[in-house]
C-alpha cells in the first residue's frame, strides 16, 4: 500500500461514471479548486482526482461548491507504444472525501488496498493508452 496524502478545495466539476474495457473497470473524475494553507486566490490552483470501481458513488453526496478534504494515493505508469518514445502518466486516486469541519466520513472509511482496483495491462499493440 502507498502513502496517502490529503487536499483541501472547493468542488469545480464532478463527471459521470466511465466504464472502461470487458471487465467492468468504472472512473469517475472530479476537479476542486485548492483552498487550503498556502494557497493564493489570485492564482488558484485547479486538481482533477479520480475514483475509481466501488469509490464513484462517494460523489454521489457532494455538489459543486462544498468545501471538501479528499484523501488520496498518487499513483503512476510507463507507456509506450506504436514505436513512440515511453511515457509516465500519473494518477491522483481520491478514495476518501469528507466536507470540511464534518468529522463523519462520507461513507465510512475502511482499509484501502488499491491493488484490488488495478486493471490487468493487456499489450495488445494497438497503440492506445491502456486505461
Amino acid at each position: 500500500m502507498s502513502k496517502s496524502y490529503e487536499i483541501q478545495g472547493q468542488i469545480h466539476t464532478i463527471g459521470q461514471t466511465t466504464a472502461y474495457g470487458k471487465n467492468g473497470f468504472t472512473k469517475r473524475e472530479f476537479v476542486i479548486q485548492l483552498t487550503g494553507e498556502g494557497q493564493n486566490p489570485t492564482y488558484p490552483n485547479y486538481v482533477v482526482l479520480e475514483l475509481i470501481k466501488d469509490k464513484c458513488s462517494i460523489m454521489d453526496n457532494f455538489n459543486i461548491g462544498d468545501e471538501i478534504i479528499a484523501t488520496f494515493n498518487i499513483t503512476g505508469r510507463l507507456w509506450s507504444g506504436n514505436g513512440q518514445a515511453e511515457r509516465c502518466f500519473n494518477s491522483l486516486q481520491a478514495w476518501k472525501v469528507d466536507k470540511c469541519g464534518n468529522t463523519e466520513t462520507i461513507p465510512p472509511a475502511s482499509d484501502f488496498d488499491e491493488s484490488r482496483y488495478m486493471p490487468d495491462f493487456v499489450d495488445d499493440n494497438s497503440g492506445e493508452i491502456p486505461f
